[in-house]
């Protein structure tokens, strides 16, 4: 049998172990947004909270006749970019090998619960790795597999913006890495960092974004909701009501009226049946105005603010609990699948994650502490390998992700609000890297 056989059937079988919670589950797995995704992709309006790549993407797949199609892609992007992962940093890794690591990540991490999931979540890990590969790997890949690669950074960075913030940090840690190698801050034979492909695909996601959202609206901007979310978190943080306590009503923000009733949850804040945000105008109608409120505070509470900020992240940063929002989604999903997909609504309202039959505390009982001992495990490489001054993947590539851990937690926790699903999306990443090393190591001793 030619060796591309026994990879193909270990690439379906991996596909099949990361759609296993979906199909379990009766029909793939929904969110709070995925109805607005369904919305944009099927009516081809602008949700200023939601991406219109995804919605693209979504479309792509036909999900008028179905939603299977989207996650079966989804699970086969993914199984790609592991493929590419396991090719680069374990050679000699074979097919069962790498479907055990497979079934080790499916059973241990979130990872299935997000490949399962009509959401751009199942790219933030992937868009990790790929620029891993890109900026440390470049030269022991193929152009075939770099424009692939290429593709999933660029899809990830216009699908969510914090993606978007988190492949730029990450694109310049490698530029920063190369500058730090070829002044000889670092001394590194082993590995070559190369920033124009990270930089290119940076660039092109970019483009993507400003592009997509041209298409829908006849302008160029990245966001219209970023002031929001960070709005709603200076809300649970109190920023916004001490601001509005000492100014109004002077200042003339139309908050004013309802500085007393503001919600003390940001979710409550952006969400809540009765929240002064819808009333105000939702997203766009209360972008000038938190904007405005958000560098007012800025300038009053610099410490509050920086304080807050970095109690976010740390929040954030060991928040990593499998299953949020993974729950009955009685609106605004249940309307989008009653208005655009009724052919499809039985299925959806059979299905256990509606019938609210899927519990996660024994899942989250194995999954945090996987998590926890793969972060330890993580910072115990990279502290060996900087102790030895050993500059290769065993360190690199550990150091990188606990970067891309502390970023996801500043970006999401900082300038959002911290939920389980944004570190969780990432975090199985960690325990594949360590995997694929472990194997190289006992392939070495072997």
């Amino acid at each position: 049998m030619k060796r591309w056989a026994p990879w193909a059937a270990a690439t379906g079988a991996a596909m099949l172990l990361m759609l296993a919670p979906a199909i379990w589950n009766g029909f793939p797995l929904m969110f709070y947004d995925t109805g607005a995704f369904i919305d944009q992709a099927l009516t081809g309006k602008f949700v200023a909270e939601r991406a219109v790549a995804y919605a693209w993407f979504l479309m792509l797949t036909a999900p008028q006749v179905s939603l299977w199609p989207v996650v079966v892609v989804q699970a086969l992007i993914t199984a790609l970019a592991m493929r590419a992962c396991a090719d680069v940093l374990a050679p000699a890794l074979d097919p069962a090998r790498f479907l055990a690591v497979m079934l080790a990540l499916c059973v241990g991490t979130g990872l299935p619960w997000y490949v399962g999931q009509v959401l751009p979540d199942f790219l933030t890990a992937p868009m990790v790795l790929a620029l891993y590969l890109l900026g440390l790997h470049g030269d022991a890949i193929g152009l075939p597999r770099k424009l692939a690669l290429l593709a999933v950074i660029v899809l990830a960075g216009a699908a969510h913006a914090s993606h978007l913030l988190l492949a730029g940090g990450l694109a310049a840690s490698v530029a920063l890495f190369q500058l730090a190698r070829a002044w000889r801050v670092v001394e590194c034979a082993a590995m070559r960092p190369r920033w124009q492909w990270p930089a290119l695909a940076v660039a092109l996601a970019l483009a993507f974004l400003l592009a997509s959202n041209f298409a829908r609206t006849g302008e160029v901007f990245v966001s219209r909701a970023g002031p929001a979310f960070v709005f709603g978190r200076l809300v649970q943080d109190g920023i916004v009501k001490r601001l509005l306590d000492e100014t109004c009503p002077g200042a003339g923000y139309k908050l004013c009226a309802d500085k007393d009733t503001l919600p003390t949850n940001a979710n409550d804040w952006l969400w809540g049946p009765a929240t002064p945000f819808w009333k105000l105008g939702g997203f766009e109608g209360t972008a000038a105005e938190s904007s405005r409120i958000i560098a007012d505070s800025l300038r009053r509470y610099p410490w509050m603010h920086l304080r807050t900020a970095l109690a976010a992240t740390g929040e954030q940063l060991f928040a990593f609990r499998t299953g949020d929002g993974i729950e009955p989604q009685p609106w605004p999903t249940w309307w989008a699948m009653e208005t655009f997909l009724p052919g499809q609504l039985p299925a959806y309202v059979a299905a256990r994650q509606q019938n609210d039959q899927i519990e996660f505390a024994a899942i989250n009982g194995l999954h945090v502490p996987i998590g926890l001992a793969s972060m330890a495990a993580a910072l115990g490489f990279a502290a060996v390998a900087a102790w030895r001054r050993r500059c290769d993947d065993r360190g690199v590539l550990p150091a990188y992700l606990l970067l891309a851990l502390l970023g996801n937690a500043l970006i999401c926790g900082a300038l959002s609000n911290p939920h389980d699903r944004y570190q969780s999306r990432l975090l199985w990443a960690v325990p594949f890297a360590l995997l694929l090393l472990a194997s190289r190591g006992a392939e070495r001793r072997g």
